[in-house]
């Protein structure tokens, strides 16, 4: 034992620098890798030779062992039911099968499925499933997705707001636009709660006063009598 604490006593002083404290630990170079999630690790299998592990869908940046029908719906600007819509189109007119691998597709298939997200009523989607119908500037159904679908509502705020209608006061006040209850969810700044406590507790602090000065004014006209 005691050679033992003479050997860590030893190797103490030989990490001490010139300054007399020890040597910070170096940092190891080894990094692991990022692990897949196991339902996407399963589908390994299924990589082909050309598989890419990030594809870019309509802009958006995808996993490539996401299959084709759920890297639709990672899209901004397609929901639940535009993308079962979607997915029968690109399963029956373009061959492309659901449950492919969405690296394993080439980039002709890229360019069809993305023609499709942007443009679904070229493919008989009904108006009621697309997002921008009778638009403002041309009245025609259209559907956006991802950074058009952004910049078009924000042009549809601004626009409210400089039209000065009660929605557009709404959305520069900060509050609900749709008919929402505002009382008790959606506040801003003090809550209601508190600020009745307040109001309250000043109240009867002004109560209070008024009684203690009507109380003192017979007493003073008395002693002058």
């Amino acid at each position: 034992m005691a050679q033992d604490d003479k050997a860590d006593k030893s190797q103490k002083k030989e990490n001490k620098d010139s300054s007399g404290k020890p040597e910070a630990p170096k940092k190891s170079s080894f990094q692991p890798q990022q692990q897949l999630p196991s339902k996407l690790i399963k589908r390994k299998d299924k990589e082909s030779k050309d598989f890419n592990g990030i594809v870019r869908v309509v802009g958006k940046d995808v996993d490539g062992h996401l299959t084709v029908a759920e890297s639709l719906r990672k899209i901004k600007g397609v929901g639940y039911n535009l993308g079962t819509n979607l997915g029968g189109i690109v399963s029956t007119k373009l061959g492309i099968p659901l449950s492919e691998l969405v690296g394993n597709l080439s980039e002709e298939q890229f360019t069809k499925l993305e023609d499709v997200v942007r443009s679904p009523q070229k493919y008989g989607v009904k108006p009621f499933l697309l997002n921008r119908q009778k638009d403002y500037d041309s009245g025609e159904d259209k559907h956006l997705v991802m950074s058009d679908l952004t910049f078009s509502l924000r042009q549809d705020i601004v626009r409210e707001r400089d039209s000065r209608t009660y929605r557009g006061w709404r959305h520069s006040v900060g509050q609900r636009v749709r008919g929402q209850h505002s009382r008790t969810t959606g506040r801003s700044g003090m809550t209601v709660g508190v600020l009745k406590k307040a109001i309250k507790a000043q109240k009867a602090a002004a109560a209070t006063g008024a009684q203690d000065k009507a109380s003192a004014a017979p007493a003073k006209e008395e002693k002058k009598k």
